[in-house]
């Protein structure tokens, strides 16, 4: 027995189309019970034709006014006056046809609305349908037994079946193959390693695999999801905010209006007439529709927002203050590059490095073991393992004693340029030695999203006008980030305190969203209009006091939820000032007495339709970005993948640039640089080749056209003139010494190949490969 839904039981397909059938059954009714009265006036029955209309009529007129006085009863007046009116007055005057056409109007725009409701909500019901209730876990004799989801604690060992939905989160200890649509909006399959985390709610698209429960399952991911989900579905969505703004001016305008009208002419059937076309559908109806067709939308791009409100805020946003940490950064660091002592093996320092903190828990240990693996190291198991806190980990690695971790002692020339470089960087590094002394260094960044550039640009032309960053980070690190995301301010070394206050600050002058992704951030996302929670990566604390949460790892998605609210925002308001321009229109000529109250109902019916096919609109369109194809998609990932080794070539120019520098007499030197030339040559010239010749041309399209990669087709042409030039250069040495002549220009070529390719790379990885949704961008090392 898998994983089963315990929040809400997925309906049978019988009874939910009798449901469906059923939300349409008062528009049924009143619409034969105006045919019938029609057909009984053609006959000559014209007194019971209007029976039957009246009868149409209060049927409409009883739930519509005890729907007034409860909205009157808490203090909220809305438009929804103006349809009891028209309906009382039809029966006062008797215009039965008028008042029933008006009925049919209502529970038509009720049964639209419905219908929409059911649509759009239906991405939030499947995350409640697929919520577990149990779990296999393994006990202490081997043997499975399936327990109820509340007694799966942390570190339980846990079997994932064929189908089964992931009860908690957790690492798993097999490669698997999961299927994360319903919690990510990706269609495509995911690969996890050994040692990857998995969250909660993806379901098992391949063999069974076990894993270690991380969190329980009132702390994992999908539980987050589902209350947010709960609310987003318990809670009515039309834009309360809108329709009130309209009705405080309409309601007045209407009821003067019809009173001049009666009081001018003498006539009430002008008044009710003005009330039948004033019957306000695109306030109580068309802007709902379009509302929770937002909604719907923002949750299939894995962004699930509370309610309209929230929408609509988000809509209106103008200023978006985001935490840099697990926001615009990864939030995990990660191996930017491996330095090593002359003549050592960068492979051999990582592998040793990552065999001994195998056994480690910090996160710091975490990545270099991820890191090791994705380069295909064998890792050894290590023996005598200490960890002293603060100063980092030593053990034996087939016999040799090697510490990992802070080095204390005098660092030897290489391995203080190493320290310079990793302070400006404002990277850490973590030091392997042995008892000889450094053996290298691991240096760790927290690299910023591929993504989160393309982001702060859409964002931008979304119409967030002013986008600030707020961090407890260094400055110095703070400035760095912003500059690479182009945000317009930066707040460091920021308590959460601080970011309370700027928050507050800041809302004080415009609509503003706040994002993060920590605990600490909680107080602030509760402070602003609209708070927004990385809830894929970030804690529960701040996922639930946000209004919204990004159940996929992907700043994108904000960008994407900003232009779907801005887009269902700007028909809501579209719909809702035409249908209250043509009913004013229809209301003049109606106080006018050209518009009898029959043929007002007639055109106010036609109105109503108009503007709620119009709201409709809002289930698609509003995106600026373009759905990549799956086989552009395939070739961003293959060549994603292949910037690994490009990096790796990389990592050795700049050992031959340094080693040039440093000791030009020595005999490693020239042959240091032959060989560098030759996997230029051999592995980066064909890479850029491939990628101009395949990728470039499929990325046309999503782009928008050719000229977006001619930037990219440049730094190429640039990279194969310098390869040339170093390859020149080396055929002018003599005797297998470099002259020191050709010094400064081989220089020139070697640091100028690495900025170029360092640039090239970290452009294409921000400009195109982000456009792929599964996150393709490559780990540097």
């Amino acid at each position: 027995m898998g994983a089963e839904p315990t929040e809400c039981v997925p309906e049978q397909p019988a009874r939910s189309r009798v449901r469906r059938w059923w939300a349409w059954t008062p528009l049924l009714g009143l619409g034969i019970g105006v045919l019938a009265g029609v057909v009984l006036r053609i006959v000559g029955h014209s007194g019971v034709a209007d029976l039957v209309w009246a009868a149409v009529t209060v049927v409409a007129l009883l739930p519509a006014a005890w729907s007034m006085l409860r909205s009157l009863w808490h203090r909220h007046f809305g438009v929804d006056v103006i349809a009891v009116l028209a309906l009382a007055g039809a029966l006062g005057v008797g215009e039965y046809l008028a008042g029933a056409v008006i009925a049919v109007m209502l529970a038509t725009g009720q049964s639209l609305e419905s219908y929409a409701q059911r649509r759009a909500t239906r991405d939030l019901r499947a995350l409640l349908a697929r919520a577990p209730r149990t779990a296999r876990r393994r006990g202490p004799d081997g043997g499975i037994e399936v327990v109820p989801l509340d007694r799966v604690a942390v570190a339980d060992r846990l079997l994932v079946g064929p189908g089964d939905v992931v009860p908690v989160d957790g690492t798993v200890d097999e490669a698997a193959t999961l299927d994360e649509s319903v919690v990510t909006g990706e269609s495509r399959l995911a690969q996890r390693a050994a040692g990857e985390a998995v969250a909660s709610g993806v379901v098992n698209a391949g063999a069974g695999f076990g894993m270690r429960a991380t969190k329980t399952a009132g702390q994992s991911t999908y539980a987050g999801i589902v209350r947010l989900a709960q609310e987003a579905t318990a809670r009515k969505a039309p834009m309360v905010r809108l329709a009130d703004r309209y009705a405080a001016a309409f309601v007045p305008f209407t009821l003067v209006l019809a009173g001049l009208g009666w009081l001018l002419s003498g006539d009430v059937v002008r008044a009710v007439a003005v009330l039948v076309v004033a019957t306000p559908c695109p306030l109580l109806l068309a802007t709902p529709i379009a509302i929770v067709s937002g909604l719907s939308r923002v949750a299939r791009r894995g962004v699930l927002v509370r309610d309209g409100s929230a929408l609509e805020l988000l809509g209106r946003a103008r200023t978006l203050l985001v935490d840099k940490t697990g926001t615009l950064t990864v939030g995990r660091p990660r191996a930017a590059e491996t330095v090593v002592a002359p003549g050592g093996d960068r492979d051999e320092v990582l592998r040793l490095a990552a065999s001994v903190e195998q056994l480690s828990p910090h996160v710091l240990a975490t990545a270099l073991v991820r890191q090791a693996r994705d380069r295909g190291l064998t890792l050894t198991e290590p023996t005598g393992v200490t960890e002293e806190p603060g100063r980092g980990v030593s053990g034996r690695v087939g016999g040799r004693l090697v510490r990992v971790g802070q080095f204390t002692g005098e660092l030897p020339e290489w391995a203080d340029r190493a320290r310079v470089r990793t302070e400006l960087a404002g990277w850490s590094a973590v030091w392997v030695s042995d008892d000889g002394g450094p053996l290298g260094a691991v240096l760790l960044e927290d690299p910023v999203r591929p993504d989160a550039r393309r982001t702060v640009r859409r964002l931008r032309a979304a119409g967030l006008g002013r986008i600030v960053m707020v961090t407890g980070d260094q400055p110095a690190t703070a400035a760095q980030v912003a500059a690479a995301v182009g945000v317009d301010d930066v707040l460091a070394r920021c308590t959460p305190q601080e970011k309370v206050a700027r928050v507050r600050a800041e809302a004080d002058r415009a609509v503003t969203v706040m994002v993060g992704d920590g605990v600490n951030d909680a107080p602030a996302l509760a402070e602003a209009h609209v708070g927004v929670a990385m809830g894929a990566t970030g804690a529960n604390a701040s996922a639930d006091v946000a209004d919204a949460v990004l159940t996929v790892d992907r700043l994108d998605r904000l960008a994407d939820a900003v232009e779907i609210a801005r887009y269902a925002r700007r028909i809501a308001v579209q719909s809702a000032t035409v249908g209250m321009g043509l009913a004013v229109l229809a209301m003049l000529v109606a106080a006018a007495g050209r518009l009898p109250p029959v043929a007002g109902a007639f055109l106010q019916e036609g109105i109503d339709v108009l503007v709620i096919l119009n709201a409709l609109r809002a289930l698609g369109g509003g995106l600026r970005r373009r759905d990549v194809p799956p086989p552009t998609r395939e070739l961003l990932a293959r060549y994603a993948g292949e910037h690994q080794a490009v990096r790796d070539v990389l990592a050795g120019l700049r050992d031959t640039a340094d080693l040039v520098a440093t000791d030009p007499g020595s005999s490693r030197c020239l042959p240091a640089v032959r060989e560098t030339h030759h996997r230029l040559t051999e592995q980066v010239l064909p890479h850029e080749a491939a990628e101009e010749r395949q990728l470039y041309p499929e990325l046309a399209s999503p782009l928008g056209s050719g000229e977006a990669t001619s930037t990219m087709s440049r730094a190429h042409v640039e990279i194969r003139r310098q390869v040339d030039l170093l390859g020149a250069q080396l055929a002018q040495t003599e005797d297998g010494r470099l002259r020191p002549d050709q010094l400064p220009d081989l220089l020139a070529t070697l640091y100028g190949l690495d900025a170029v390719l360092r640039l090239h790379l970290a452009q294409e990885e921000e400009e195109f490969f982000s456009l792929d949704p599964s996150d393709s961008a490559p780990a540097r090392g």
